[in-house]
């Protein structure tokens, strides 16, 4: 489904290589109705770039911020090395979403007889109350249809939204892993050290975050987080590093947190 007007600036973008220049790459933005942007060279890659072409070629599909739009010009400046590996994949799933909700808003108007105009008026209102189709149907398969009557969906079409959405969405989750490195001098130092992984493992979550705290092999421990989405699982996997190493150096010990399992030197 094409999004009406224009990008924000910093919004995250689906585009599609068109054309690879020395000095750039022209492309199509998939969600505003292959709008051309145009991603410079300096916005390419961090650091120099001798051969554009090893990092972007002609039909790639890519995820690029919006650095800055000029309607009366017709022209948008993208960046690709502004997009970091979690922006790109929460971005692409974002994506496939709405590809999967056109298909589901299509099937809604068939059942319900809706004419190509009053589709076009009902996915505008979507947009506009939801960000995205998906997050129409996401909402209604969570809370029913009242959220979209409530905002001027006809009750019928509304209630087929929300049966749509009970029978194809379910609930999303994300797996992240951090690492603590505890150590404590005191002769109770192993019951503290405890103590900072118990109280890790039971920081106040939503219920929908789960968290595990496990031995990898002294000085560190795995802390494993599940949670709807990567912001979310991000910060509750920073809480709970964070509560296990404050207690660890009130005891006069030392605590470090590593996002990744890095080897020690």
């Amino acid at each position: 489904m094409e999004r009406k007007g224009w990008p924000e600036q910093d919004e995250f973008v689906v585009c599609s290589v068109m054309q690879v220049k020395d000095f750039g790459a022209f492309t199509h933005l998939d969600e505003y109705g292959q709008k051309e942007g145009l991603i410079h060279i300096s916005e390419v890659a961090s650091g120099w770039v001798k051969y554009i072409r090893d990092h972007v070629r002609e039909g790639q599909k890519i995820v690029c911020k919006v650095v800055n739009v000029d309607p009366s010009r017709e022209h948008i400046d993208l960046s690709l090395k502004d997009v970091n590996e979690h922006q790109r994949r929460e971005k692409i799933q974002q994506w496939k979403n709405e590809q999967k909700a056109e298909k589901w808003i299509q099937h809604v108007a068939e059942v319900n007889t809706i004419s190509p105009e009053d589709l076009e008026k009902l996915v505008d209102l979507l947009y506009n109350a939801f960000d995205s189709v998906w997050d129409a149907f996401d909402e209604a398969m969570q809370n029913g249809p009242e959220p979209l009557i409530e905002i001027g969906v006809d009750e019928q079409i509304a209630q087929s939204i929300s049966k749509v959405g009970v029978e194809n969405i379910k609930i999303p989750h994300v797996e992240i892993s951090g690492y603590v490195d505890l150590t404590c001098p005191l002769p109770d130092g192993v019951d503290i050290i405890n103590k900072s992984l118990k109280a890790a493992a039971k920081i106040k979550t939503d219920e929908d975050v789960k968290v595990n705290v496990s031995y990898v092999g002294a000085p560190r421990y795995r802390i494993h987080v599940i949670a709807p989405d990567y912001k979310k699982a991000e910060g509750v996997l920073k809480t709970s590093a964070d509560a296990a190493i404050k207690i660890v150096k009130k005891s006069k010990g030392t605590g470090m947190f590593n996002r990744h399992n890095e080897a020690k030197a």
